[in-house]
């Protein structure tokens, strides 16, 4: 049985754990609402924006944009985003196991480009080829962060280097809820219900080159920063659950601990009171 002493060691140790996960859950409670607020702004800029580029590549191709070709041939990339830090519960590990069943599920020619560093190192472990890797957007991604990004993803798919594009992140749903996903980057998909799309609807100007150079590159570093905005929101709100359940389970400790250290104490106590009733009976 552990010593008095022992005990409260423990117990003091516990309460500065306790200390610390209840400072970072409240820490992350407050840079979720920021973040939380800043993802739920963007989306409905980001899901029309989706839906024209739709619609343009249900009547455009790659002899307009080369964005917007589709190529039988060529690797495929992924873009797993991750946090730098620990601490978030399962949220990591979840995007990066979404991210490893599908490269054993469909196999072939594959490159990665890693954003943070716990999916950069799962996936050096796993021995992925990346191409690239960037450290994560910080607290509060800005759209400046993500152009270097977006820029090398269009540069090397108009190169023809890759042939599809594809993010892995987590969707921020709720406090409770989050959830990896994955969506296609290029080629752009067209609309699935092209009832009523024309060619001659979209009118262009000063010229259809010259929009396409503007919003393609625009809609690609979008489609990344709401990757980045989700998986910031995901993360602050998975880490404070996470902390909230680890004081918790410190708080259970600490009173398990101080039964135990009052049992040992009461133990103690009763052994002295044996010795000097015994030693009075001796005399």
């Amino acid at each position: 049985m552990p010593s008095q002493r022992d005990i409260r060691r423990r117990i003091s140790a516990s309460r500065n754990i306790r200390q610390i996960t209840r400072a970072m859950q409240f820490v992350a409670a407050s840079k979720l609402r920021r973040a939380q607020e800043s993802t739920l702004a963007a989306r409905p800029y980001a899901e029309l924006l989706d839906e024209i580029l739709a619609d343009v590549a249900s009547v455009l191709g790659g002899d307009e944009h080369p964005l917007l070709g589709r190529r039988e041939v060529g690797k495929r990339l992924i873009v797993l985003i991750t946090s730098d830090r620990g601490l978030a519960g399962p949220l990591n590990t979840n995007a990066i196991r979404f991210a490893s069943k599908e490269i054993v599920e469909h196999p072939g020619e594959l490159e990665l480009i890693s954003v943070g560093r716990k999916g950069r190192d799962a996936m050096r472990r796993a021995r992925v080829p990346i191409v690239a890797h960037f450290a994560g957007f910080g607290d509060r991604p800005s759209f400046d962060d993500i152009l270097p990004l977006a820029r090398l993803i269009t540069d090397e798919y108009e190169c023809g280097t890759y042939s599809q594009v594809d993010i892995v992140f987590t969707r921020f749903v709720s406090t409770l809820v989050q959830r990896a996903d994955m969506a296609q980057l290029l080629p752009i998909a067209p609309s699935s219900d092209t009832r009523g799309i024309l060619g001659s609807q979209f009118i262009f100007e000063p010229a259809p080159e010259e929009v396409l150079n503007e919003l393609l590159p625009r809609y690609v570093g979008t489609r990344l920063y709401q990757a980045a905005l989700e998986s910031s929101a995901s993360f602050y709100s998975s880490q404070m659950v996470a902390m909230k359940n680890a004081t918790e389970n410190a708080d259970e400790l600490i009173d398990d601990l101080t039964l135990s250290y009052n049992k040992a104490r009461q133990a103690s106590i009763t052994s002295e009171l044996i010795e000097i009733a015994s030693g009075a009976r001796a005399r």
